[in-house]
C-alpha cells in the first residue's frame, strides 16, 4: 500500500502547488478588495489542509511512524484545518454578499465561537481520555467523526441558507447564478469527499474536486473583476455593451423594456467641497441605494455604472407604471442612505427613462431619449430648488 500513499501525497502536493499559484497571483494585486482577501484566506486554509492530509497519509501508510501521538496529531490537524476552511469560506461569502455589520467585533466572535468551543473540547478529550477518540489499533472512533463534521456543517449550512435566500430574492439572472454557486460550492466539495470514501477510497477524489471547483470559482471571480466596476460593485460599461448586444436581453416576450439614466445632482459640488474621497463615498452610497431599490423589483433588471456619476438601468416590467414607481423608490432611497450614513450633504438624483419601441428602434436611440429626459429632469430639479430658496427668502 506504500505506493498508493505516495501517489496520494503526490496528488495533494500538485493541488497545493495549483493553489499556491492562485494565491501568488492574488497577492500580486495592489488593489485587492475585502472579498478577495477573504478568498485568499480560504485558499491558504486549503493549502494547509493538503499539507496536513499528506502527513496523515504518510502516517496511515507507514511512511512515517504510526503511534498514538502521530495518529492523534494528524487527525487533530485535519479537523482544525477543515473547520478553518469552512470558517474562512463563510467569512468570504459574508464579504462577497456584503452582509451588514460583518466586521463588528461581536459578530466576528459569534461566527468564530463554534470553532473555538469544538477545538477546546477536542483538545481536552485528547488529553484526558484519548481512548474515547482512538481505539487500541490506532484507528479513530466514530466519536471523532462527530467532531470532524459538526463545525464544518454549521458553517456550510449558514452559507447555504444565506446564499439560497439571496438567490431566491434576486431578479438578475447573472447575480442569481452567483448566489447559487457560492452557496452550493461547499456541498459539491462534500459530495466529492463522500464519493472518495464510499466509491473510490484509493483515489484522491476529494483533493481533485476541491482543486477543480476552486479553479472554476477563481476564474469566475476573475471574470467578475473584469466586468465589475471596482468602486461601486455594479456592472461596468463593458458588461453593459455585452448585455445590450444580445437582442434576447433587450426584447423579452411578455415584457416591456425601459432604459433609465440617472446621475447625482451637483456631484461636482461634493468633490469640490468635501474632497474626492468623499466623492467616492457618495458614488458608493448612490450605488447601494440603486442596488437596494432594484432588489424589490418583481421583474428582470440590469444596472451598470455608465461613467463618472452616471448610472444606467435596463428594466423589463409588464407595466409602464413600474418604471415610474422604481424612479420614485430610487429618489427616496438615495436620500435615505445619506441620512443613515450621517453624510454632511443630502444627495438628490436626476432620472430620465424611455421605453424601447419596435424595430427599427434600438438601444442607442432609446438611451438618447432617456438621456434627454434626464437633462430635463435635472433642469426641473434646479428650478424647484431656486423657487424653494426664493420662497424662504
Amino acid at each position: 500500500m506504500t505506493g498508493y500513499y505516495v501517489y496520494y501525497i503526490e496528488s495533494n502536493v500538485v493541488c497545493l502547488i495549483v493553489f499556491a499559484i492562485m494565491l501568488a497571483h492574488d497577492l500580486s494585486h495592489v488593489d485587492r478588495q475585502e472579498a478577495q482577501m477573504k478568498y485568499d484566506h480560504a485558499l491558504t486554509a486549503f493549502m494547509l489542509y493538503f499539507a496536513s492530509d499528506s502527513l496523515w497519509a504518510a502516517v496511515d501508510g507507514g511512511v512515517l511512524p504510526r503511534n498514538t501521538f502521530t495518529v492523534a496529531a494528524t487527525h487533530f490537524s485535519n479537523y482544525v484545518i477543515m473547520a478553518a476552511v469552512t470558517y474562512f469560506w463563510l467569512r468570504y461569502v459574508m464579504a462577497l454578499e456584503q452582509v451588514p455589520h460583518r466586521e463588528r467585533r461581536i459578530n466576528k466572535f459569534a461566527v468564530l465561537f463554534p470553532f473555538i468551543v469544538s477545538t477546546v473540547v477536542l483538545i481536552i478529550i485528547f488529553i484526558a481520555s484519548p481512548g474515547t477518540l482512538i481505539d487500541e489499533d490506532l484507528n479513530v472512533r466514530s466519536s471523532f467523526d462527530v467532531f470532524l463534521v459538526v463545525v464544518p456543517y454549521i458553517y456550510i449550512v449558514a452559507v447555504l441558507v444565506y446564499s439560497m435566500g439571496r438567490a431566491h430574492k434576486e431578479k438578475n439572472p447573472v447575480e442569481k447564478r452567483k448566489h447559487l454557486f457560492v452557496g452550493l460550492f461547499p456541498l459539491m466539495v462534500i459530495l466529492g469527499g463522500m464519493v472518495e470514501m464510499l466509491v473510490c477510497p484509493h483515489v484522491p477524489i476529494y483533493c481533485f474536486c476541491c482543486t477543480v471547483l476552486m479553479l472554476v470559482f477563481y476564474l469566475q471571480s476573475m471574470d467578475r473583476q473584469i466586468s465589475t466596476d471596482p468602486l461601486t460593485r455594479l456592472n461596468n460599461r463593458g458588461q453593459l455593451v455585452q448585455y445590450v448586444s444580445q437582442e434576447s436581453n433587450l426584447r423579452r416576450e411578455g415584457c416591456l423594456t425601459f432604459v433609465m439614466m440617472t446621475d447625482i445632482n451637483d456631484f461636482k459640488r461634493v468633490n469640490d467641497t468635501y474632497g474626492h474621497s468623499e466623492g467616492d463615498r457618495a458614488l458608493k452610497l448612490m450605488a447601494d441605494a440603486l442596488r437596494e431599490s432594484l432588489q424589490s423589483c418583481g421583474f428582470p433588471v440590469f444596472a451598470a455604472r455608465y461613467g463618472g456619476d452616471e448610472f444606467i438601468v435596463i428594466l423589463h416590467p409588464s407595466d409602464e407604471k413600474d418604471a415610474f414607481d422604481l424612479a420614485d423608490r430610487i429618489r427616496a432611497r438615495v436620500a435615505g442612505v445619506c441620512a443613515e450614513n450621517d453624510t454632511p450633504y443630502t444627495l438628490s438624483v436626476g432620472i430620465g427613462f424611455d421605453m424601447l419601441r419596435s424595430v427599427p428602434d434600438s438601444f442607442s436611440l432609446c438611451q438618447g431619449r432617456a438621456d434627454r429626459k434626464l437633462y430635463l429632469d435635472k433642469e426641473l430639479c434646479k428650478l424647484t430648488e431656486r423657487i424653494g430658496e426664493g420662497t424662504n427668502e
